[in-house]
């Protein structure tokens, strides 16, 4: 059986690992081993990010929520817990979407759960 020299499959992996890197300063761009190494990095990195990115914005929701709440009067989690009484079912995001946008919606929702506390 003839040997297959294994040099397109290499240059196949390097280039598709170099065109990762591209855009990286120095040899991190245009050496393999170093490239590899910074490609690895970068993409644990990006996989961190996706999870964190998902905890910051839950953190702004709250922060936006709260602010809201306090112009009506109410803590976050009086208001929270006035609204799980009152059996409204509204995730964060969409209540600080409110709290930023609808005022008026907003001040209904913090009277339905002032109400419901009381």
């Amino acid at each position: 059986m003839a040997r297959i020299k294994g040099g397109l499959n290499a240059k196949k992996k390097h280039n598709r690992v170099l065109k990762l890197a591209k855009g990286y300063r120095g040899a991190r761009s245009k050496q393999y081993r170093i490239a590899k190494q910074s490609v690895m990095r970068a993409l644990t990195s990006a996989y961190a990010g996706r999870k964190e990115r998902k905890r910051q914005f839950r953190q702004l929701w709250i922060a936006r929520i709260n602010a809201a709440a306090r112009l009506n009067g109410l803590s976050y989690s009086r208001f929270m817990y006035g609204l799980k009484l009152a059996g409204v079912e509204m995730n964060r995001k969409m209540l600080a979407e409110m709290a930023v946008n609808d005022a008026e919606g907003f001040k209904t929702l913090a009277e339905l759960a002032k109400s419901k506390l009381a």
